[in-house]
């Protein structure tokens, strides 16, 4: 497929997919210091046209990433619904733009069509939508999670608490905890980012989170967000453990540099 476009006279041509999608983004410095981004608003707005025309199914065929070099180009591609992509397959990233924001795009649909798009499709969209566009389509999906509580119902706004301590003090994570509590806050998680990844410290914190939680019957759950292979540990040795984290990301190399596989997740 040829990706250019011609505006005011100018031709504006790009190499394949992965520039166009790179060159539409919003300005960021990362993508400067990449030298990835677009050379002006105008060098932008033409990557944006040209993805505007592209067809969804060209996703399917042109991976940003090579299948054969990445595992999660693989999980992507090996996982992929057709039959819920179906109802939007003919859809070029402009017009799904169009029937996202149209009254045909219900709870339901979106929810029926999610395992039918792949994370690039939805990126691609989401840079020819504005802000207003992008809180209209996520007011209409629907993503409900329950554990002590239910958190993701209509009209309602769940919070994290994130009471951390520089030193990982107990008595510092309880107060900032208990203080966060009484303004409303923690009825999403009681998230803790730990200065340490001493695994008595971690434990620690888990046995006091879980502690505050069961005595006041607190409904809620804790997190302390250290690296999964520490929660794992963790858990394996009878810690309190309700949510486990790690950061992730979309290409094989970047989780390598986290420390994390597929495989590991899987576990998890």
């Amino acid at each position: 497929m040829r990706y250019r476009t011609t505006i005011n006279g100018q031709v504006f041509a790009f190499e394949d997919l992965k520039q166009v999608m790179a060159v539409a983004s919003p300005a960021r410095s990362g993508d400067y210091l990449a030298e990835i981004g677009a050379a002006t608003a105008q060098h932008r707005m033409a990557a944006r046209y040209v993805l505007a025309d592209t067809p969804l199914q060209q996703f399917l065929t042109e991976a940003l990433i090579p299948y054969e070099s990445d595992n999660i180009t693989r999980l992507i591609i090996d996982t992929h619904d057709a039959a819920a992509f179906a109802p939007v397959s003919h859809l070029t990233v402009g017009d799904f733009r169009n029937w996202l924001l149209s009254t045909r795009a219900t709870t339901e649909a979106l929810t029926a069509l999610a395992p039918g798009l792949t994370p690039e499709m939805v990126a691609a969209v989401s840079k020819l939508m504005r802000n207003q566009d992008l809180v209209s389509v996520a007011k209409k999906c629907s993503v409900v999670t329950r554990f002590r509580n239910t958190v993701g119902l209509p009209g309602h706004l769940s919070v994290r608490l994130q009471p951390n301590h520089p030193t990982d003090d107990l008595r510092g994570v309880a107060a900032s905890t208990l203080d966060g509590l009484l303004m409303g806050a923690g009825d999403a998680v009681i998230g803790l980012n730990p200065a340490s990844d001493s695994m008595p410290v971690l434990g620690n914190l888990l046995h006091m989170l879980d502690e505050v939680i069961q005595r006041f019957e607190i409904p809620t759950q804790s997190c302390v967000l250290t690296h999964v292979t520490n929660t794992l540990e963790l858990a394996e040795a009878g810690a309190p453990v309700d949510l486990v984290f790690q950061s992730i990301a979309g290409t094989e190399k970047a989780n390598l540099s986290f420390g994390v596989t597929p495989e590991l997740l899987d576990e998890a």
